[in-house]
């Protein structure tokens, strides 16, 4: 049933963001800044967490699990270091999917040829 509720979950997220690029008309970019700030906005009011417990992996792999972990980092580091601690925990936490997407992204460029 774990699997049932993660795909679920996870399809709905994506059908919001399908919804956003055709009903909304808003561009990739600004679908993606949205869910990254409805992450942040759904851990600012303390949901997003029973979110994952009862989502799991169809809470944690949707973009909206980066602003979650980007708020954490920052919150987490700001309450140790004060504000510095803001822009060191943002990317502390989420440093390692930061850095698999800039690595992936270079050897895609190596093997794909962009049309354009």
């Amino acid at each position: 049933m774990e699997y049932l509720i993660a795909f679920v979950v996870g399809g709905l997220v994506c059908v919001v963001g399908q919804l956003l690029l055709d009903v909304g008309k808003l561009t990739p970019a600004h679908v993606m800044s949205t869910l990254v700030v409805a992450g942040v906005f759904l851990d600012f009011i303390g949901v997003y967490d029973k979110f994952i417990d009862f989502a799991g992996a169809g809470a944690t792999v949707p973009i909206t699990s980066f602003g979650h972990s980007l708020y954490h980092g920052a919150i987490s580091e700001a309450e140790q270091h004060g504000f510095i601690g803001v822009a060191t925990g943002i990317f502390e936490v989420t440093s390692a999917g930061i850095s698999a997407a800039i690595a992936f992204g270079f050897f895609a460029s190596l093997i794909f040829k962009p049309k354009g």
